[in-house]
């Protein structure tokens, strides 16, 4: 069994051994922090922004299911508001998404999955302006961040939470921030649908005895990755550019399994081995 686990492209070690060797491999490598949509408190966001689009399609049809005239948008009810510098609500977060992705931004890009709609990686609190840090009342604003895998554009929205408008925008090439969660999973599942992913599930199964045939069974992080020359196979040469990552898979109450050989192209949708 011994010589079958090292076969595998992704072997199963021991957590402190895998701490270990993780230490001097992540130098130089961007780590998710807790940015994550499940991470933030911002899946519940989405849900309630989810229910209110699903209402306010409904009231838009008329009997027979007939599309009724088109009216102005109303801006998304505020809900609970925090005050100062507190955190930002839950009510507060759906409220800044709904604002910051305008028509024009959803119809025009695509998250990690293909899917209409830029994908949302963190909603913070903004940093008052230099002329307000001393003010008690100073506006409240929102910090949007969203990757538009269509094009590979970090897009940031600053969201004024008073008079619900954007007061900035900003687009950037080349920037990759730390991953969400939802991405992190879409690579394991590209990467346990992939042959290269063979050695993953064959760990898997050699340590539960099961298949595995989903995100959902593991605990997986993800750290961002950038090409280096002459370091990996020219398949991974726009790292960087693309939103590239490599995960660190962990057995639910088990071990880790060392996948750090492997890099998913999440823009692309490939995976690639790393040359030794």
């Amino acid at each position: 069994m011994r010589n079958i686990v090292h076969r595998h492209l992704g072997k199963v070690v021991a957590g402190a051994a895998i701490a270990v060797a993780g230490t001097a491999v992540m130098v130089g490598i961007t780590l998710p922090g807790t940015a994550g949509a499940d991470e933030t408190g911002g899946t519940q966001g989405t849900s309630q922004a989810g229910q209110q689009a699903g209402q306010e399609q409904g009231q838009g049809q008329g009997q027979g299911g007939s599309v009724a005239p088109g009216v102005v948008e109303q801006p998304p009810a505020e809900g609970d508001k925090g005050k100062g510098r507190d955190p930002l609500t839950d009510d507060e977060i759906t409220r800044v998404e709904q604002i910051a992705v305008n028509p024009q931004l959803r119809d025009s890009s695509e998250d990690v999955e293909g899917d209409r709609g830029p994908q949302r990686l963190t909603v913070d609190l903004a940093e008052p302006e230099a002329a307000e840090a001393d003010d008690p009342d100073a506006p409240r604003r929102a910090d949007v961040t969203f990757y538009d895998y269509r094009d590979d554009t970090l897009v940031s929205r600053t969201v004024d939470l008073d008079s619900g408008k954007v007061v900035r925008t900003d687009t950037q090439h080349g920037v990759q921030p730390p991953l969400s969660q939802q991405e992190n999973v879409e690579a394991t599942n590209l990467l346990i649908a992939d042959p290269l992913g063979a050695g993953l599930k064959a760990d898997y199964k050699d340590a539960t005895g099961k298949e595995l045939t989903s995100a959902d069974q593991l605990l997986v992080t993800g750290g961002v990755y950038r090409a280096t020359p002459g370091a990996q196979p020219a398949v991974l040469d726009k790292c960087g550019e693309h939103r590239c990552v490599r995960l660190f898979p962990k057995i639910k109450n088990g071990s880790w399994i060392d996948a750090r050989s492997l890099v998913i192209d999440l823009s692309a949708r490939k995976v690639a081995a790393l040359k030794n």
